[in-house]
């Protein structure tokens, strides 16, 4: 089984030894060594050097967390940050993350912004366990947002929290009130929240809500930096029908209207199959005459035909042929005619 490697290589740095031991000048004897430093100043050495390994066993702790914030065109992106990898504290400062010039502003990517009102905390975040249910309460300031910014707040909980493989519904409480509807605009919140609501929804005018269901597809954007990066969009599909064939389908539409995003997959690209063995692995067959046979495939037209198949099989694992050859190679040299699973994290952009 392979993994994406989605991921930039993280750039780690070793505890540098700060040596206090006396040194000899060349030519000096062995005995004219440098006077050790006065106490208070060597103290004051001890606890620099204290505070450096603190700092640096902490960086040690962190892991790459998902939150999900916006790219500033009205989209919600997850990104990769690091945070406390415990999983407890993982969670919570996840949501932490999502509050608007917050203490963790500084580790999003230029250009990301997060979305819950200024002065919002976490008062607590409970899950549990048999129920996979996430039940997270607030302080009033998370009632202090536009009308607008209702359902982006939404997805970005809901999305952010059910990036942890425990956790796929989500209860929101304010002030140990659970709410039944969202206090701006009166979105209901009856039941728990999940991923079935979708993100960054897209209607389409000529499709009917009635009989319909929702798939995520993944396009690319780019960052003001020039970083590209994966942007999840949800279109509504008529019910009824295989949903990853459906994701694909609208995968191939390519991108609605000016938002930002590119396509992934040339004009000239046909959906051919999709298949799922009885282990979980859904083979897409893909006819693209652009291409030949040997050549290596755009690595992120790839990686987004493996997002959206899992977003929409949960737990699958993706093979990917093209023109008929199961010998399918991307520009990142991963091998994606053998079962890729969907990466841990993704858009680990540079701040």
């Amino acid at each position: 089984m392979k993994v994406l490697p989605y991921l930039r290589p993280a750039a780690t740095a070793g505890i540098l030894a700060l040596l206090l031991s006396g040194c000899s000048f060349p030519g000096a004897s062995p005995s004219a060594q440098i006077d050790p430093p006065p106490a208070d100043v060597e103290a004051q050495m001890l606890s620099g050097l204290e505070d450096q390994v603190h700092l640096e066993l902490s960086a040690k702790d962190e892991t790459l967390t998902t939150v999900y914030v916006s790219n500033g065109q009205g989209l919600l992106v997850p990104v990769a940050i690091p945070l406390s990898s415990s999983q407890k504290d993982k969670r919570t400062l996840a949501l932490q993350a999502l509050v608007k010039n917050g203490p963790y502003q500084t580790k999003l990517p230029a250009g990301f912004t997060a979305v819950l009102p200024e002065g919002t905390e976490v008062q607590s975040l409970t899950v549990k366990e048999d129920e996979k249910l996430a039940v997270v309460e607030f302080t009033k300031p998370f009632a202090g947002y536009e009308a607008k910014d209702e359902r982006k707040i939404i997805e970005a909980i809901t999305w952010t929290l059910t990036s942890d493989p425990q956790v796929q519904n989500v209860e929101i409480w304010v002030e140990g009130q659970r709410l039944n509807e969202m206090p701006v605009d009166h979105t209901p919140l009856a039941h728990p929240l999940n991923r079935s609501a979708g993100i960054n929804l897209e209607l389409d005018q000529n499709v009917s809500l009635a009989q319909t269901r929702p798939v995520t597809l993944y396009f690319t954007a780019t960052s003001s930096s020039g970083d590209p990066y994966f942007v999840p969009v949800t279109r509504l599909v008529p019910a009824g029908g295989d949903p990853v064939q459906a994701a694909l389908g609208e995968l191939l539409r390519g991108p609605l209207g000016e938002n930002g995003l590119e396509e992934v997959l040339t004009t000239g690209a046909k959906l051919e199959s999709v298949k799922t063995s009885k282990e979980g692995v859904v083979t897409v067959s893909l006819k693209d005459e652009m291409f030949e046979n040997g050549d290596k495939l755009p690595a992120q037209m790839l990686q987004s035909v493996v997002l959206t198949v899992t977003e929409n099989a949960k737990g699958s694992k993706v093979r990917i042929q093209l023109n008929g050859s199961e010998e399918v190679i991307g520009s990142d040299n991963q091998r994606y005619s053998d079962p890729v699973s969907k990466p841990a994290v993704i858009n680990n952009l540079p701040v």
